[in-house]
């Protein structure tokens, strides 16, 4: 993938590689030691099962390493962005 700015996929829809909308991009989160894109906060869709992805509020997050393609969709792989068990926020612990 080459380089995009986040203004050009700012408010973009996020749809799965089978074409079935999951949202509409909110914003990014990346790690500020790193510069390295982690999450995408989406503004789900009224249809998504949110159970399965990590929940920010009313906000849906999806790992960026799932994006396939940037083009007049942010499409993602959804094996890879779903989560395998309960997500656990670190500071509970």
């Amino acid at each position: 993938m080459g380089k995009v700015f986040s203004g050009s996929i700012a408010g973009k829809e996020i749809v799965n590689i089978d074409g079935m909308v999951l949202g509409r991009l909110d914003d990014l989160t990346f790690d500020v030691q790193t510069g390295r894109l982690e999450d995408m906060r989406v503004r789900p869709d009224r249809e998504l099962n949110r159970i399965q992805y990590r929940e920010e509020g009313r906000f849906v997050l999806i790992p960026f390493s799932s994006v396939v393609a940037i083009k007049d969709y942010i499409v993602i792989d959804e094996s890879r962005a779903v989560m395998d068990k309960p997500f656990k926020d670190k500071a509970s612990e």
